[in-house]
């Protein structure tokens, strides 16, 4: 029997007619819950029950199942919530059909386990605005409700039946599935034994493995193979950068041909054919009739086995004359596997956690070079405010006198903010009330004037809206996890405010709860105290370090004790760097990367090093390098070349590709890579030494060296690969730096000379 919540039951078979985006913003999770307390609060009925959970079933062969918002048994009403922003008047027809088809189906959910013949149905449109309720409702036989449970039922069953029949074949396919590639490479084994266990266990995993192991398929093969006996219904791949996404692929694509229904999701810009319009009908050919199309393009998508790569979506979409992006996101629904960014699961509004939540789904979660999940959630879960965003805004609301004088409001409470603040950088106890207010009334007066110009918004006008909205919605769950700081600009007005997330563990660790199982993998994740108080790993996680396949022979490691690259001694190195760099090449010609603490550092390295050998090859890595220009650099690193690629650490080219063989032979590393000291990383500090009693440790030294090592990484890809590493900086040579290194490196220090 297949199970399916009432609300995916509606969304596959009540939605028809345009896409259309214009009835928003929506309001936050926070807020919708809020507003659906009030509501039930107002019930002063003891006989009124809230969120109660109902099921039913069609033919022996469907479960629908899910929880009304509300039920009045003494007026026998049953009445579905919906909370919102703006004018109601504004609402599409296939919005409201939708949330009619889903009150009717808890109608009769509620007339057969009652036994009534008849009961009330009622639509509650909350504002969260003005907390005004608007109700509409109807009196229904339980005749007519039945009726149109079994309609909508039966338009569905069909579909339901090829997934059971699917996922049937999944599963049979994916317990009978060997290895493809023959042979575990060395540690590959160990990391998927870990994988298979957390999996079996229904644990959380964070492990270190190396580079060049295999990582991505020592991590998808066994949860691939554990789907069937833990009852996974979807994995995700979550990947940091593109590079993660394309590899993870890759993988995917070596298996044998199996009934594996595999999804690539990419960002809106990305995916958006027609990215000058607006996403509803009267403006996007593409969002017209959207939903009439959606069955064929969804079926046509569906079939066979190939993996629905960016490309694959966008044809099936242009076949259909559907949007591709909004394809990708009805196929999320259906697939088994899919590979997106982290912001698609730990986002706010992450799609892949919305979907799981909503239809109850057993999840497995891959994280891929999860170092990199600090700062991008960090980034998720900040907000800030921009005086460049604010002053388009008022330049677009010039004739419109409403709209300017809801941002004169905010300019002038924020530049009141300013004035108040003698520092150019403070950190605030909360958003200054005055501002949030303005902001609160801004960004109602704002939705009301794009959702009348709905078919051409001002982009200016969206653009602080969706600033303000953000900063909003972070103030609601401010705590100890962040701070409220303001950095003012040259003039009263242009200060930068900031809601600054610093531990993403208390949003992080809902979502990793919120999966059967996951897996955080990286080649640096120490020390494991960092990841584990920052991530909020749940509490029956698992730490493991994957012994390297790879042996100190391979790799020689050379401190530069001898050269300090503090800032005050930079001008000092660039002389040293440059002829240690033009040694190691003289004696052993190959391709060297070397790395810097910034492009400025970089510019002043490359130009001493051509001045003082014009002969060797260089390449430089530019600032806001596009994908072709990146590739370009990546291809002067052939089997046989020669030369040194310049390039900033924690840059494109500092993880996340791969140069085995000749193609990379050594590694410079012009820094230790530690953030810069200012007020912002200060006050991380101090918060750090507060919560983690790891200050420094935690702001400083462990990001660093973990992007050292990453960076460092790229040289051994393989079992059979020699290079070398030079570590240019005397800090290099202190204990508690070595204890951060990789323990299969054989690490020598030079004799400690003056620059």
């Amino acid at each position: 029997m297949y199970t399916v919540a009432v609300r995916e039951l509606c969304e596959f078979t009540a939605k028809q007619g345009d896409l259309d985006l214009r009835f928003t913003p929506a309001p936050s999770a926070l807020e919708g819950m809020a507003g659906h307390a009030v509501v039930a609060a107002r019930r002063d009925d003891p006989n009124y029950q809230s969120e109660l959970t109902l099921a039913g079933e069609y033919r022996g062969r469907l479960k629908v199942r899910g929880r009304a918002d509300g039920y009045d048994a003494e007026r026998r009403r049953v009445e579905e919530v919906k909370t919102y922003k703006g004018r109601l008047e504004r609402q599409s027809d296939t919005q409201r059909e939708l949330h009619w088809a889903q009150a009717r189906i808890y109608g009769w959910l509620l007339c057969e386990q009652e036994g009534l013949a008849e009961i009330e149905v009622a639509l509650v449109y909350y504002n969260v605005g003005n907390q005004q309720e608007t109700v509409f409702t109807e009196r229904r036989s339980a005749a007519e409700l039945l009726e149109h449970f079994e309609r909508h039922c039966e338009r569905f069953l069909a579909w339901a039946e090829l997934q059971l029949a699917h996922r049937a074949a999944r599963d049979e396919a994916l317990a009978a599935l060997a290895f493809p590639l023959g042979e575990f490479r060395a540690g590959q084994r160990n990391l998927a034994e870990f994988v298979y266990k957390a999996a079996a266990s229904g644990r959380c995993l964070l492990a270190q493995a190396p580079t060049g192991i295999g990582k991505t398929m020592g991590t998808l093969f066994p949860l691939l193979k554990a789907a069937p006996t833990q009852r996974l219904d979807k994995i995700f791949f979550l990947a940091a950068k593109t590079s993660g996404r394309q590899m993870a692929m890759e993988t995917l694509a070596r298996l044998p041909a199996l009934p594996l229904r595999v999804l690539e999701l990419v960002a809106r810009d990305k995916a958006c054919e027609h990215p000058d319009k607006a996403c509803h009908g009267e403006s996007c050919p593409l969002a017209a009739g959207f939903y009439d199309r959606l069955p064929a393009a969804r079926a046509a998508a569906l079939e066979g086995t190939a993996a629905l790569t960016q490309q694959a979506v966008r044809e099936a979409a242009r076949q259909h004359e559907v949007c591709p992006y909004y394809l990708s996101q009805e196929l999320a629904r259906w697939v088994d596997v899919v590979v997106g960014d982290y912001n698609y699961y730990f986002d706010l509004g992450g799609l892949l956690h919305g979907l799981a939540q909503a239809n109850a789904w057993r999840v497995g979660l891959l994280v891929d070079e999860a170092h990199n999940l600090v700062e991008r959630a960090r980034g998720m879960y900040s907000a800030e405010l921009q005086p460049e965003t604010l002053v388009a805004a008022r330049q677009a609301a010039r004739k419109l006198p409403s709209v300017k004088t809801a941002l004169d409001k905010v300019r002038k409470a924020w530049t009141a903010v300013d004035k108040a603040q003698d520092e150019a950088y403070a950190v605030h106890a909360a958003l200054p009330e005055a501002l949030m207010g303005a902001l609160q009334q801004c960004a109602s007066t704002l939705g009301e004037h794009l959702a009348e110009h709905a078919t051409a918004p001002d982009p200016a006008l969206q653009a602080f809206l969706f600033e303000a909205q953000h900063l909003m919605r972070m103030a609601e769950s401010l705590d100890e996890h962040s701070l409220v700081d303001l950095t003012k600009g040259e003039k009263a007005g242009q200060s930068l405010l900031c809601i600054r997330n610093l531990v993403p563990a208390p949003f992080l660790r809902p979502r990793l709860e919120a999966a059967h199982t996951s897996t955080l993998f990286s080649a640096t994740l120490q020390p494991t105290a960092y990841y584990t108080d920052l991530l909020g790993l749940p509490e029956r996680h698992v730490c493991v370090d994957v012994d390297s396949p790879f042996s100190a022979a391979q790799l020689r490691v050379n401190i530069a004790s001898h050269i300090s690259t503090r800032y005050a001694h930079r001008s000092a190195s660039l002389a040293p760097i440059a002829r240690l760099m033009a040694g190691q090449f003289q004696a052993q010609p190959g391709n060297y990367l070397a790395f810097f603490s910034s492009h400025d550092y970089l510019q002043q390295v490359a130009d001493r090093f051509a001045e003082l050998f014009p002969t060797l090859p260089t390449w430089r890595q530019s600032r806001r390098m596009g994908e072709a220009e990146q590739k370009q650099f990546l291809g002067r690193f052939t089997e046989g070349g020669e030369g040194i690629g310049f390039a900033v650490l924690g840059g494109a080219f500092s993880e996340g590709i791969d140069l085995p063989g000749r193609r990379l032979i050594g590694a410079f590393l012009s820094t230790l890579g530690l953030p810069q000291v200012n007020p912002v990383n200060e006050q991380i500090k101090a918060r750090m030494q507060q919560l983690f009693g790891a200050g420094y440790d935690y702001t400083y030294l462990y990001p660093g060296l973990q992007k050292v090592v990453q960076a460092a990484g790229r040289v051994i890809r393989t079992p059979s690969d020699q290079g070398v590493v030079h570590l240019i900086d005397d800090r290099y040579a202190r204990r508690e730096i070595h204890r951060l290194l990789p323990t299969w490196w054989a690490v020598e220090c030079e004799a400690t000379r003056t620059n």
